[in-house]
């Protein structure tokens, strides 16, 4: 799908690819950083290269690599990123609609270029799903622009990064930069007070807990912010239902 040429063709190709250039800085020093990080961690130089490029996901690399290093139960490990990578189940269940009339392999090559901010852009432009042909073609179209610049502004800076890492001196202040690029996802997820809530008992939960070792504080957060939101969502959404219906 991201590389039919259909899609560079189309005007939305060029949409999408423009959008996400306003956000690629701030990506490429999260991807550096990231690179950085693995290195400095004690990760091997060819190992570190392999996870950049298959795992493409910053935020479970950076919380799986430290466990790698310490030696962390694999359980641990797969629990982490899984937790930390739940997000996108909610984001494949709202993009299955857009998605559904491709070809099997077409929506896995999809899968694998959704990224936070991507998703962010796409159903903002696109909140519902095209019923012809034409915008079908438009929407999976501004998909690839920004997915693809989104890779590039990923991978190679994370590849630099791993290849660099040695000469990148801390004074560059990377790591504040990836802080701020995961902060401005974050603002752009936190549409809803509900999700303002969940955000708020995950960095609570994650700061009380900083002290359990192999990051488990990881875990503890989301699954406070999960377990608070579900409880919430029970009693507020059936008490919204009588209003909704008068």
């Amino acid at each position: 799908m991201f590389f039919l040429k259909a899609n560079f063709r189309h005007a939305e190709f060029r949409q999408g690819f423009k959008e996400m250039g306003s956000v690629a800085p701030g990506i490429a020093a999260w991807g550096l950083m990231t690179g950085v990080a693995m290195v400095k961690s004690g990760m091997g130089t060819l190992d570190a290269l392999f996870m950049a490029v298959t795992v493409f996901a910053g935020s479970s690399q950076l919380a799986a690599t430290p466990l790698l290093m310490a030696g962390a139960p694999m359980w641990v490990i797969l629990a982490t990123a899984f937790c930390v990578n739940l997000r996108f189940v909610v984001f494949s269940a709202q993009l299955r609609p857009y998605v559904m009339h491709l070809p099997l392999w077409q929506r896995l090559v999809t899968g694998y270029f959704t990224a936070d901010i991507t998703y962010v852009m796409f159903v903002k432009r696109y909140p519902l799903p095209a019923q012809d042909a034409a915008g079908r073609a438009a929407q999976m179209a501004y998909m690839a622009g920004s997915g693809c610049l989104n890779w590039v502004s990923w991978i190679i800076p994370s590849v630099l990064g791993v290849v660099l890492a040695n000469g990148v001196p801390p004074q560059w202040g990377l790591g504040f930069a990836g802080i701020l690029a995961l902060l401005g996802m974050t603002c752009a997820l936190a549409s809803s007070r509900l999700r303002w809530v969940a955000a708020a008992a995950a960095a609570v939960a994650g700061v009380a807990t900083y002290g359990l070792p192999f990051k488990l504080n990881i875990l503890v957060g989301i699954a406070a912010a999960v377990v608070l939101c579900m409880a919430l969502e029970k009693r507020v959404l059936p008490a919204a239902a009588p209003g909704e219906g008068s």
